[in-house]
């Protein structure tokens, strides 16, 4: 109970633009950190529901960009021609959204103990981070002509899409959670 209405608490003041750092990814992982202590235990599930030795991982599937954010892109893609052309059928930075689900497939692996884990979830989210920057990057002379924005500008765009994104998989993405897009999809759900 304590652990959901945390996770609940941080996902309001995370909305509401307040910076929790419970799950700093900059620094290596802090043992004593409350991020560390709300989540390490659902790992220590995960590792659980993964040993028996009759257990598989299931085949790789991705939605893309989870929460609806692919889903939506192609909607809006689909109802404004303009978009599409501008932009694509799918969200730019929809390649990190894939390498990202790849990662949380696999959970790092059968092998992985609860402590490697937590920090392979860590790597994987940062990554996601770090790959829609560098998509930004990739874009910016595109962004900069179409709508005249300058590269101190096209780059605060794209890490402020990598900010919620980063912020949102840390909130939305723990073990064990029930989500479709949880760390560790590929396993059995977690008791």
């Amino acid at each position: 109970m304590l652990l959901g209405n945390l996770h609940c608490l941080t996902s309001v003041l995370m909305v509401l633009g307040v910076s929790v750092a419970w799950a700093d990814t900059a620094t290596p992982v802090d043992e004593g950190s409350l991020g560390y202590k709300i989540e390490i235990g659902r790992h220590e599930r995960l590792v659980k529901a993964r040993l028996p030795g009759s257990v598989k991982l299931a085949p790789f599937k991705s939605d893309g960009c989870s929460g609806g954010q692919s889903a939506g892109w192609d909607l809006l893609a689909r109802t404004f021609p303009e978009l599409a052309r501008r932009h694509g059928d799918m969200p730019p930075w929809q390649q990190c959204c894939v390498a990202h689900d790849r990662a949380y497939h696999a959970a790092g692996g059968r092998r992985a103990d609860a402590e490697a884990s937590y920090a392979a979830r860590r790597r994987a989210d940062e990554q996601l981070r770090q790959c829609v920057i560098r998509s930004g990057e990739g874009r910016a002379s595109v962004l900069m002509t179409d709508y005249g924005l300058s590269p101190g500008q096209t780059s605060a765009l794209y890490r402020s899409i990598a900010d919620v994104m980063h912020r949102a998989v840390r909130v939305g993405g723990v073990p064990c959670s029930g989500l479709s897009w949880r760390w560790g999809f590929g396993w059995p759900q977690c008791n």
